[in-house]
């Protein structure tokens, strides 16, 4: 009898706070897109692209924002120091991975800076 109570506890428990958790809203703010290289390229033309659609599709407004300098390393730098909150956001390429071992000090720890979401585009 009480494990069947226990568990109809934890059951409205569950049920009473996930109300809390479906009325959090995201995002709820302009998100920012770093891309880490100059306007004009490759990893620049894609973030342009799929920016307006990813924005539509959450309902936000998403700022492209061109950080680029040192392969890459300035923009990976300042998204690795943003707040992690989702509101920021990076396009990288394969300097993401090439850098640590170009240079002997990066602004950020690839395997812990960052956390993955989606892979945008693929090339040979």
């Amino acid at each position: 009898m009480k494990a069947k109570l226990s568990a109809f506890a934890a059951m409205l428990l569950a049920l009473l706070t996930s109300g809390i958790a479906c009325s959090q809203t995201y995002p709820v703010r302009p998100i920012r897109l770093i891309v880490p290289f100059a306007p004009g390229g490759p990893t620049d033309i894609i973030g342009r692209i799929l920016a307006p659609r990813l924005g539509e599709a959450l309902g936000q407004q998403m700022i492209v924002d061109n950080r680029a300098g040192a392969g890459g390393n300035i923009g990976m730098g300042l998204a690795a120091q943003a707040t992690p909150d989702g509101h920021t956001l990076i396009l990288v390429s394969s300097s993401f991975v090439v850098n640590p071992g170009l240079y002997s000090k990066i602004p950020y720890d690839p395997e812990k800076s960052f956390a993955p979401i989606s892979n945008w585009a693929a090339m040979p």
